[in-house]
This record gives C-alpha cells, structure tokens and sequence, in this order.
C-alpha cells in the first residue's frame, strides 16, 4: 500500500495491487471407500483413511504382495475402488474396517504371506507369524541365493555342485537382521551335510511359521522367488456387536464413516461393505439404515450443527442384495424413509468376474457409478448429468429392468441401470433422493454444481476477510464473483442467452447497512440459472400437407 511519510526528497516507486483475484474452481470427483480389504500394510491403518490414485496404489496399501487385491471373502470394496478407476477416477481414499468378517476366525491362507517361485507363475511358501506379538507388528523377509554349506577341512569329499537352487530368508525388522537361515533348499530329502530342507530349518525360528504350498517338480523349480516381501500380524477386526459403532468411527479420532468427513477434498462417499455384512446377518436392516442416515445427515451438515462450511458432498446409496425386484426396491426406499437432495440410489446390482476364481459375481453398483460421475467430470464438467454414459467393467445386471419397471422406479429417484439392443449397458437416470415434490434439487447435476459453485466462491474469497468493508471491496467481490459466474456461462453449465439472464451478483448499500456493517458483515447475494437435463425427450409428429400453411 502507499506509505504515509515521505520525509527525504526524492523519487518513491510503490507497488499496487489493483487487479481482482480470479476464483479457481475445486475438484468434484474426489472419492471416499469404507469397507473389508486384503491387508493393511505400508502405513495404512485400520479404520484410518489413505489416500490412493490408482490401482497399484491401492495395492500397494491394501493387497498383499504378489496378490490381486481381492479377498477370499467376497469383501466389496476391492471392487468398487478398481471399479472407481476403471471408469475414470482419479483420487480416493480408502478406510479399511478389516481384513475379515467380525465373528470369522481368518485361515492361514487368509492371514499368512504367499511367497511365489522364481517364474511368479505358483506359490511356493507361507510364512505367518508362530506368536503375534504387540511389539512386532510387521516383519520384512529377504530371500536371497545361497549356496551349499562348506564341508568341513578335513574332508576329501568333492565339494557339492551350486544348482541354484540353495537360498536364504533374512527376518528383518527395519534393519535390524532378527533372524537369518542359510543353504536352504525346497528338497525335501537333500543330504544333511549339503543344505537343510527349508521347512525343518525354519521350524526352529522364534518367530515364523511356514509351510510348503509349492507342487510337484524339481526343487529348482519349486525355489521362491528373491525379493522383499511384508509380513503383518492379523488385523483385528470388529466383534460382531461393535461393528457398527466401529464402521460409524469417530471425528475426533478420524475414524470411519465420520472420519472420512474430516478430509476436506472428499466430495462422494460410498459404503459398499455395509451390504456384504447385511448379507452375513452381522447387522440388521435397520442398523444398516441408521449408517446411511449418518452419511445422508453428514453430508448435510447437520449432525451436532459442526459442519459451517457449505455442504459440497453427496452418498452413493445401494439397494440391499434381497432386494431384486423394482417393486421389493422401491417398497424398501418407502419403509427406510432415506430422503436427501445430498444422496443417490442405483439400481440393480451390476454383475462382474471375480478375479479369485473367475466366475461372476454380483456387487453394488457404487464404485462403477462414482467413477462414471468423475469421468462425467473430467470430460464434459460437473454441470453434465452423469447419465446416458457405459459403466466400464460390467459384464451384466442382477436383474433387467424394463421401461414399464422404471416408470416405478425413476418418479422415486431411484436411478435404473438398464441393458439396451445395440447401445450396451447405460446408466439411465440422474435423480437425487430429494422429496418428489422439491423439484429444483432432482438432478444430481445441479445439486453438484451448486455445491461446486458454492465451495469454489469460499475458498476463492478467503482474501476478503479483514478488508476494510467500504464500497470499493463492494466492487471488487463482485467483480471476481462475476468472472466466475461468466466463465461457468461460457462453459454451457449456465442457462441463458446473456449473462444478465444466467446469472446476478449484489453486494451494495441495500444489502450492506451501517447496522450490519458495524457487526463486521459482508453480505453478497447470487443468483443462478443452472442447466437441467433433456430428461424426457418428446417429439411431436403431426401428418401435414403443405397446401395447409404452416
């Protein structure tokens, strides 16, 4: 700013900022999980989200090594997260509720570390833990080569030939070297003095338990591959009557559910495992929902009147699986009474291979519909109802609804996903779960464009605070306003032939008082006209004979 006491003769050169601060628009397709995954590993913790960007990421995290990233259980997360990417998502976070069911005591398959052979093509080995111990939640095993033990001095024998196929595990916690075995070799009668057969040599170990997994064939073949590889204690999961409590979490602990709400950049939230524990009978229909309500209301906003910044977040919801019908579905959202401009209902489930054995299988179709939001986003803008779009990686439905059916289903707000001739499988609907009645909030996408517009305003403001509140800040608030708002135009997510028509920005001396000015406020009134989308198409055809006029 200009000083105020120039006392030397001489020439002052002062620099002004009189240019506006342009408004950057916010991300809108960044993702939140909650739900069973593989492992937990490299940092990610139990009911502590992560954040991943990809799918080698979220293997990294949350798959064991070597390993597909899905679960022996079924668990439905893994495919929504590859899901998610699959059809376009870029950022999301991950909160794992456990590595197994809560009340299912895992197997050694489930818990233990596979090591494969050299060609990465079988499994040779399984390492777990003979005692967990607290202070040792992980261990990092080394496979080296090794060669065959040194006779002794005395011996004329021919020292034996290396074949290869003599190796070494190192136990190592950090650096520190805990446990080491040499010349050890996948034959399960190899001579004493040449190397010792790894299963008897490491069953002295303090530490491991192992056993041979590996198939017929020479031991050379049957050699685990070198490498690093984590090993982790079990994570224990939930009992059966804490599982909600626990999948609900906490805000001061960030924790699950109300955990994912304390990351800022966490706009879709989705909870496919509440289906998959609704399936064992570990919780109820109505506990599954009283967690819907808790995202529904968080997502508002409204839960303790904690959340003052504007709600720019929506939930995903699933149908229950014993829900297959239009009729059973649309009676279910009747009797659980989820209403929310902030929450969306696809339906049916949508079929898949399951990587585990190759067979199909039936998942909620949440994390495929989320990545076609983000990939909606990206490609056309947030304004674009992320409808009439292919979901990726889907094979087939759980049940095909027809228009009759939908015809049910859409005045509900419950969006179809639907099987067309020639067209493949689409995402036929757009409706949020907001009353019927309440029309300007049906779409999703104008529900997201105005959170967008609303939390890109906030954070692109924030140098307003502590000016001083005179008419030229007036000015300037709605100058930068006013460019946002035009661009949005230009861009197609406004409606109108003019920017007086698509939009108003007010911020004078009728809104702004002295009273209210002597209370430290600044009031600035926006006006939008968003777009909605071509929902019903109709074209009217009359016979016309042009001796008739038009």
């Amino acid at each position: 700013m200009p000083r105020l006491d120039y006392f030397a003769p001489g020439v002052y050169v002062e620099e002004i900022n009189r240019g506006s601060r342009p408004i950057e628009g916010v991300s809108t397709n960044v993702a939140g999980f909650v739900g069973f995954t593989e492992d937990i590993r490299n940092g990610a913790e139990l009911y502590k989200p992560m954040l991943v960007t990809n799918w080698s990421q979220y293997l990294k995290y949350f798959g064991k090594d070597n390993s597909d990233g899905f679960t022996d259980f079924n668990a439905y997360l893994p495919f929504a997260v590859n899901g998610f990417f699959l059809n376009g998502g870029g950022r999301c976070w991950i909160c794992s509720i456990g590595t197994h069911l809560p009340g299912k005591q895992p197997t050694p398959e489930q818990t233990g570390l596979e090591i494969p052979t050299r060609g990465r093509n079988r499994p040779s080995l399984r390492l777990g833990f003979k005692t967990p111990r607290a202070n040792l939640p992980s261990v990092t095993i080394e496979i080296q080569d090794s060669t065959p033990k040194a006779l002794p001095p005395d011996t004329e024998a021919e020292t034996p030939e290396d074949t290869g196929e003599f190796f070494s595990i190192l136990v190592k916690h950090g650096d520190r070297i805990l446990e080491r075995f040499d010349n050890l070799t996948m034959n399960r009668e190899v001579n004493s003095q040449v190397g010792d057969y790894v299963v008897n040599r490491v069953a002295q170990s303090q530490i491991l338990q192992i056993a041979d997994i590996s198939q017929v064939g020479r031991p050379l073949a049957r050699r685990p591959a070198n490498g690093t590889f984590q090993l982790n204690l079990p994570q224990v999961a939930s009992r059966p009557e804490n599982l909600t409590r626990d999948m609900k979490g906490s805000q001061d602990d960030r924790t699950g559910v109300q955990g994912m709400f304390e990351i800022d950049e966490i706009n879709i939230l989705a909870c496919p495992d509440l289906m998959r524990v609704y399936e064992e009978g570990l919780i109820s229909l109505d506990q599954v929902h009283d967690i819907m309500g808790l995202q529904i209301g968080m997502c508002e906003g409204a839960i303790s009147g904690n959340v003052p910044n504007p709600p720019n977040r929506m939930v995903v919801l699933d149908p229950p699986p014993d829900k297959v019908k239009p009729q059973e579905v649309a009676q279910w959202l009747e009797d659980s009474k989820l209403r929310s401009m902030f929450a969306a209902l696809y339906y049916p489930w949508v079929t898949t291979t399951n990587p585990k054995d190759g067979k199909t299988i039936n998942i909620p179709p949440c994390g495929h519909v989320i990545g076609v939001w983000s990939r909606t986003d990206e490609t056309r803008g947030v304004y674009k109802a992320p409808a009439n779009e292919v979901p990726r990686g889907i094979i087939g439905l759980a049940y095909e609804t027809n228009f009759r059916e939908q015809e049910l289903l859409n005045p509900k707000g419950i969006n179809c996903i639907r099987s067309f001739p020639n067209r493949g499988i689409r995402i036929w609907g757009a409706r949020t779960l907001v009353e019927p009645d309440i029309t300007e909030w049906r779409y999703i996408n104008v529900r997201r464009l105005i959170s967008y517009i609303e939390k890109s305003i906030e954070l692109g403001t924030q140098w307003v605070v502590f000016e001083p509140n005179d008419e030229d800040l007036w000015a300037r608030v709605s100058r930068v306003v006013t460019n946002f708002l035009e661009r949005l135009w230009r861009e197609g997510a406004l409606f109108g032939a003019s920017p007086e028509q698509a939009f108003y920005v007010k911020c004078d001396s009728e809104l702004n008082t002295p009273e209210t000015m002597m209370l430290g406020r600044l009031y600035v009134e926006i006006g939008v006209c968003p777009v909605r989308p071509a929902e019903f198409v109709i074209f009217r055809i009359s016979q016309w004979n042009s001796s008739d006029g038009a």
